[in-house]
């Protein structure tokens, strides 16, 4: 029994928007998911070599709200971001050697080889914190933008986090307290429908999360998260309104997974999701549907794409070389960045 059908559009009925932006802001988009996903099928592959001493999240399947969402941000704006976070970070422009080097405890990693896959960290790009813990992101993004809105820097701040994280407590009172004091933040809900291998439906019966948002206050609306500019021009249209001082938004991108709550491959066959569950939403693939999408109003995607993949491929070697190369840390930076006994 398929429990969460998609509900979405795709891209029909878009092409009348291409008018709005240029062939190469349109391709780059692509570029942007399909680097992901390849980023992420390799770090599958060679999860079980042991080298990646990390556990890990992957956004397969996810790549259209990462991609999309960024896009619409300036590099000086805030992000932050749950344990499912690889997407967020290289959607903000992370780096992929420092995020690699990380995955593999290395010194030179972006968090110094102390966070690992689920604390990814680059002050250079704006990628400004992730938590493992579900919802632990959300309150540390709130004071982030009251302190963006005592500063006044116009910088607008985003949080990620699964539907998981708003049945947290500190959610809802983070909403609350960003409703009263009308902070420059966006609330970005990810809804794939699941929390670890626990349905949607058994946790919150029939609530639109969106609305539930919408209840403390809050500018609030729900995206096909297969739709990569549909993201993104829910994520812009939220950013100007903020920079202007309309106080935060939320967005609700349903979206869904294509791999495993956590680790490498699916796991759908222990019964908690089905197969054909799985299999229609990969059917509606994001980075396969927009590149459909960018072929049929003749964008030239066809022909660029192999050199497009070659150049991705490319990097991807060159990068988990790096990683592997990379220093070990030293014993004697054990306590380094630790400010209590």
């Amino acid at each position: 029994m398929v429990q969460y059908p998609y509900e979405g559009q795709g891209f029909k009925d878009w092409s009348g928007a291409l008018e709005k932006y240029s062939d190469s802001f349109l391709i780059d988009l692509f570029y942007k998911m399909l680097r992901i996903r390849l980023i992420e099928e390799e770090i599958e592959n060679r999860y079980f070599d042991d080298l990646m001493k990390t556990p890990i999240h992957l956004v397969i399947g996810q790549e259209a709200t990462a991609v999309g969402a960024c896009a619409a941000l300036s590099t000086s704006d805030l992000l932050y971001s749950g344990h499912r976070t690889h997407g967020a970070y290289l959607g903000k422009g992370g780096d992929l050697k420092k995020m690699l080097s990380e995955m593999h405890c290395k010194a030179n990693g972006c968090a110094g080889s102390r966070g690992g896959s689920m604390h990814l960290i680059d002050p250079d790009v704006g990628m400004a914190w992730s938590s493992a813990i579900v919802g632990g992101a959300i309150p540390i993004a709130t004071g982030a933008a009251l302190a963006s809105q005592y500063k006044s820097d116009q910088n607008v701040t985003m949080v990620f986090f699964g539907d998981g994280g708003t049945e947290e407590g500190v959610c809802s009172e983070s909403l609350n307290f960003a409703s009263l004091k009308q902070l420059p933040i966006i609330f970005f809900c990810e809804n794939n429908f699941y929390s670890v291998q626990s349905p949607l439906r058994t946790r919150q019966s029939q609530r639109d999360i969106f609305r539930w948002a919408e209840g403390h206050g809050i500018n609030s609306s729900v995206v096909d998260g297969t739709n990569v500019l549909e993201v993104y021009e829910a994520t812009k249209s939220a950013v100007e309104k903020i920079r202007d001082g309309g106080g935060p938004h939320f967005i609700e991108a349903k979206v869904y997974r294509f791999r495993a709550h956590g680790g490498a491959g699916d796991d759908s066959q222990t019964g908690y999701r089905e197969v054909e569950e799985r299999e229609m939403w990969e059917r509606h693939c994001p980075v396969e549907s927009y590149y459909s999408f960018l072929d049929q109003n003749n964008l030239g995607i066809k022909s660029q794409r192999p050199e497009l993949q070659k150049q991705i491929e490319q990097e991807i070697r060159d990068c988990f070389e790096h990683a592997l190369k990379s220093p070990e840390p030293k014993k004697a930076d054990l306590f380094k960045y630790v400010y209590a006994d």
